[in-house]
């Protein structure tokens, strides 16, 4: 995701831990997505997991005694946010892990969503005035698809391996990454609206429920499924509570506690808490070649991101 420049912040103790915790949030979406898709088709799945968070956020809401936006105006940006910001990449992501090689399918798909930073400098370059491409920035984009091309090696020589993801599964899940960036772009609006980050939150879920419920019952019709066993439905009640509700609420934290720019690190970390989740419990393991491509894309991160080379030349001068 992108997000506009701010001040450097300095990161506490406190807010390590709760970007840690982010993570862990964060990365048990494809933890939790790869049980409930083995009973749960991708679309009914996005529609339980924003109709589950989006009622979670309401009584949230309703706790904490604020009002819900009442403007036609909010409601249609909530509408249009819901739309690049949920409805799409999630079913692109789910869509995506499902074609996945099983022994490697929630691992290798947080893999490829890490990749949102790498297409966010790309499209801001193109779409803002203040985020322009630098030097820097143009080798972690390089370092961050061949990072993508190395996952694809397989393919595209032509190997026929049984952990190689397929090409479509790994487009999907780019796909998911490239909007995304819109999404966040698109985002910047609701300062200038007053809508607090927990409105925020809620609105554009409400407003993913509503565009998934068509969607949904138009492709998957879950009504004629037969009805899922006990742990797909837990998978998915954590998947929007904990990984959806409780995770925006979180991140809306920290962002306002450390700054933009600081919590763009959690995108090195859900990556590893993903695949120690899957390899942990789901029993996942990840070749040298998916580890090849994560460190490639991590070191693409690390040039975008900045500090970690900032770090590195003042101690070596």
């Amino acid at each position: 995701m992108s997000a506009a420049p701010s001040p450097a912040l300095r990161m506490s103790g406190q807010d390590w831990l709760l970007l840690v915790v982010l993570s862990v949030l964060w990365g048990g979406t494809f933890f939790f997505a790869k049980i409930a898709l083995a009973e749960i088709p991708p679309m009914t799945l996005v529609l339980g997991r924003v109709w589950i968070a989006a009622l979670t956020l309401l009584v949230a809401l309703l706790a904490a005694g604020i009002a819900l936006p009442s403007s036609a105006k909010v409601w249609g940006a909530f509408f249009a946010l819901g739309l690049l910001n949920n409805v799409l990449p999630f079913n692109l992501i789910f869509w995506g892990q499902h074609q996945m090689p099983p022994a490697t399918a929630a691992s290798l798909a947080s893999i490829l969503n890490a990749t949102t930073p790498v297409f966010g400098v790309v499209i801001a370059h193109f779409l803002t005035k203040d985020e322009k491409l630098t030097p820097r920035r143009a080798l972690g984009v390089i370092l961050g698809f061949l990072g993508v091309c190395l996952l694809l090696a397989p393919k595209l020589i032509g190997a026929a391996t049984q952990d190689a993801p397929p090409a479509l599964g790994v487009l999907s899940c780019l796909s998911a990454s490239c909007v995304y960036v819109f999404a966040g772009l698109y985002a910047r609006r609701f300062k200038a609206m007053g809508v607090t980050p927990l409105q925020l939150s809620f609105g554009q879920l409400a407003a993913s429920s509503a565009l998934m419920v068509p969607l949904a019952g138009a492709i998957d019709r879950p009504w004629a499924l037969p009805p899922p066993h006990a742990a797909p439905v837990a998978a998915l009640v954590g998947l929007a509570v904990i990984s959806t509700a409780l995770a925006y609420i979180l991140y809306f934290r920290i962002l306002a506690r450390a700054g933009a720019t600081n919590i763009l690190l959690v995108t090195f970390l859900v990556p590893v808490t993903a695949i120690l989740l899957s390899s942990a419990f789901l029993g996942e393991t990840l070749g040298l070649i998916h580890l090849a491509a994560m460190a490639l894309i991590g070191l693409g991160l690390a040039a975008i991101d900045g500090r970690l080379l900032t770090w590195l030349r003042r101690r070596l001068t």
